[in-house]
């Protein structure tokens, strides 16, 4: 399905991406939004171990034909796949599908305003001539699971997030189909909820990463609390039993 979106005559040894865009300086959409995705990325990196390497990234262009604008997933999951480390190199600075050789796993859209297509097209969108949604384009391309988080209730439509602020599908013969919750996202080993505290000071509604029985994936700076924590307990039984820690 990948080969059939790439225009067969520009391949030769390699592909010419000199008319790409790969970072057009647009910021992101609110602080909020810039939080989230964060979250759905540090935490992989600091608390979680698949077994195999792994992509996750926040706003990052993903390209998967030759002649289209790349739709930009406020994160995305791809495993299997190293880091590129020659960011001197265009072709390694965003995800190109034809370079990694696949599409990732997840994507995730977080809704902030009706302009960005998650669901349903916006005015502006059918404007400028644009023909599929975001979700539309992630079943095309084979993307296994698609996740809208909309913390602001911004697309509350029947045909939208018709009252829920997170929605999962995952791809079933080539159509998504959604999941019910709780989300597992079997292929992958990791299950997405709803969290309710406070992330970097700010308490809130949080889209988080979960393991099999719904335990969230900490982020660094949580992982450090809970070791802490457990050092503490530990020190506390062992004074009760007479035992100076430090002298252990």
């Amino acid at each position: 399905m990948t080969q059939d979106l790439l225009n067969d005559e520009a391949i030769v040894t390699e592909l010419d991406i000199s008319h790409l865009v790969t970072e057009d300086e647009t910021p992101v959409d609110n602080f909020q939004s810039e939080k989230q995705q964060r979250l759905l990325v540090e935490p992989l990196y600091s608390s979680w171990s698949p077994g195999v390497p792994f992509i996750a990234a926040a706003n990052v262009g993903l390209f998967y034909a030759l002649k289209q604008e790349p739709i930009v997933p406020d994160a995305m999951l791809s495993l299997g796949l190293e880091m590129p480390t020659d960011w001197s190199q265009k072709q390694s600075r965003s995800y190109f599908v034809w370079e990694f050789g696949k599409v990732p796993e997840v994507c995730i859209e977080i809704v902030s305003n009706r302009e960005g297509d998650e669901l349903t097209l916006s005015r502006k969108s059918q404007q400028k001539g644009k023909i599929a949604t975001k979700k539309e384009i992630y079943a095309r391309i084979g993307v296994p699971y698609y996740a809208v988080f909309d913390p602001l209730q911004r697309l509350q439509k029947p045909d939208e997030m018709n009252g829920s602020l997170l929605r999962v599908w995952a791809l079933v013969e080539g159509e998504y189909e959604e999941l019910p919750s709780p989300y597992w996202l079997r292929t992958v080993g990791l299950g997405l909820m709803l969290w309710e505290g406070a992330f970097e000071g700010v308490m809130g509604t949080w889209l988080r990463w979960c393991d099999r029985s719904r335990q969230i994936i900490l982020t660094g700076a949580e992982g450090r609390d809970l070791e802490r924590q457990r050092a503490g307990r530990l020190a506390e039984r062992l004074r009760a039993m007479g035992i100076n820690p430090d002298e252990v």
